[in-house]
This record gives C-alpha cells, sequence and structure tokens, in this order.
C-alpha cells in the first residue's frame, strides 16, 4: 500500500499537516531528526528519524513512499546544499510525488535572500524529473506578534510596504489537499496568502486591539536596522535575512492576495484579527 512521508513532522507546520493527515485516515511515515522521540502516534503513522544532510538516513526514510511532504529544513547557511541531498534521496528511492513548501516571489533576484535559496531548491527539482507541486507561502501570519521587542515596538525596514500573511493552519490545510490527491496538482505553483495585505502599522494596531498592549511600529533604514541588530551576535547571512524581509515588503514583492489558499480548501483564508482571535480563544479554555 502506498503511503505518505510528511517531513517536519515534529515542527509546528509539519505537525499541523501530519494531525490533519491522520484525522483523513492517511498512512504515514512521519519524518524529522528526532521523530522517534517526539512525533505524536497516530494510528497508521511510523516515526523515522532522520536528517536532510544524511543521505543514506534520508534514502531510507523515503523508500517506498508514494508521495513526500518536503518541509524546507531549518534556517541555515548550508539549507541549499542540505535541499539538494534530499531531492537526490527523492529521486533514489522513487518517490512518485514531490511537494516542496516554498516561499511566495521565490526568484533568483528576490530581495528576501531566503527566497532566493527557495528557488535554487525549485530549480532543483525541476531539473530531477521528479513530478512536483510548490507550496509558495507567504509571511507566517503566526509569527507576525513575534515581530515586536519586549518593549512592544516593531522595527525594521519595511517602510509602508505590505503584506499579505498567511496562517499556517491554512498552509496545512491547502497541503492536505494537495497530498490527498497528487496527480491532480501535478506541476502547479500555488501562492498561499492571506486575505488582504496590511502595513505594519495595521498590523501593529490589530495587535494592539487583540491584546490590549500598545503596539507600534517604528521604521527604520537598511543601516539601522543592521545596527539594531548587531546585538544579537548572529552570523552575517542571518542578519541579511531578517533585515531584507522587511525589505521585501518595502519592495511590495510580499503585497500579492492569492485566491489559492481559497481553492484548496474551500474556505476564505484567515485574517490576523481572526487568526488571534482564535488563538485568544485557545488561550482561555
Amino acid at each position: 500500500m502506498s503511503f505518505i512521508v510528511t517531513t517536519g513532522a515534529t515542527g509546528q507546520l509539519g505537525g499541523r499537516i501530519a494531525r490533519l493527515l491522520a484525522a483523513r485516515g492517511a498512512r504515514q511515515r512521519l519524518v524529522s531528526r528526532h521523530a522517534a522521540e517526539r512525533a505524536p502516534a497516530y494510528e497508521g503513522a511510523v516515526a523515522v528519524s532522520a536528517s536532510y544532510g544524511d543521505p543514506a538516513a534520508m534514502r531510507g526514510a523515503l523508500d517506498g513512499a508514494s508521495t513526500v511532504l518536503f518541509v524546507s529544513a531549518g534556517e541555515s547557511e548550508d539549507r541549499p546544499a542540505q535541499h539538494r541531498t534530499f531531492v537526490d534521496a527523492a529521486r533514489h528511492a522513487g518517490v512518485s510525488h514531490l511537494v516542496y513548501v516554498s516561499f511566495y516571489g521565490a526568484a533568483p533576484d528576490a530581495t528576501f535572500t531566503l527566497a532566493r535559496d527557495h528557488w535554487a531548491t525549485e530549480q532543483y527539482i525541476r531539473d530531477s524529473g521528479l513530478p512536483f507541486t510548490f507550496l509558495r507561502d507567504s509571511l507566517y501570519a503566526d509569527f507576525l506578534p513575534a515581530l515586536a521587542g519586549d518593549d512592544d515596538v516593531i522595527r525594521g525596514p519595511a517602510g509602508q510596504g505590505r503584506v499579505a500573511a498567511v496562517a499556517q493552519d491554512d498552509i496545512a490545510e491547502a497541503a492536505v489537499t494537495v497530498l490527498l490527491s497528487p496527480e491532480e496538482h501535478a506541476g502547479a505553483t500555488y501562492d498561499l496568502t492571506g486575505p488582504e495585505a496590511l502595513t505594519l502599522d495595521e498590523v501593529a494596531a490589530t495587535l494592539t486591539r487583540a491584546t490590549g498592549r500598545t503596539i507600534t511600529y517604528r521604521p527604520e533604514t537598511a543601516e539601522e536596522a543592521y545596527a539594531s541588530r548587531a546585538v544579537y551576535d548572529a552570523p552575517a547571512w542571518q542578519v541579511e535575512a531578517w533585515v531584507s524581509t522587511y525589505l521585501a515588503i518595502a519592495t511590495g514583492e510580499l503585497e500579492g492576495v492569492s485566491g489559492d489558499v481559497p481553492a484548496l480548501t474551500g474556505h476564505p483564508a484567515t485574517s490576523l484579527e481572526e487568526l488571534l482571535a482564535r488563538r485568544s480563544m485557545g488561550a482561555g479554555e
């Protein structure tokens, strides 16, 4: 019998997808670096620990799979190389369909540096000959509250640009639709966004209403952004990724609103306000 490999099964997005697939009765192999210890116990699911950078382990994890959910590796300088290793393993294992979680606006010249890495991975998958579907997610709406610092100020060089951030629950539902009927989505690229594009002033106002705290947005220049993040002592590639996220908003590269979430899930995309209200209700239960 065929089964789905769900990578990133112990993470935020992969875990959501694994749970939804289990509820639909899908047979799964749950794969992540710590799957054996942390993967949830679902009927019809087997946990396998493997990392993207280990070719032999990954070939074993993918062996016999029909469809594979490819959640991108954790952010690192060598992530593109890890992705190539994974795609090679998928081809070696004879995977019949690869569903890759990419990024909205992935392109070789994207302002957001990690979007360039996603484009390179997409091209490698295309060149591999594997049947594929690309899910190009916008920024996660779930993470927008974390943009505010301890002083309740969002700082960054986003200007008055807009971002159509998408809820992870919507991404998970869209992914399940594709994973359960991959042949219907072969070769497709879907842009997964929220229902509206917000400035960071509007994001701050929405967070203020949801939390009762006064959250504000303070635009920075690129130079100020690099300087303000120097205290984290992060590697240069990581700081550039942080800053370029805001710069991509400023250039309008993340403002597009797509109808692909409603088309794949059968319901409207979740707004930031709806997402925050849902989280608040959950916290109060």
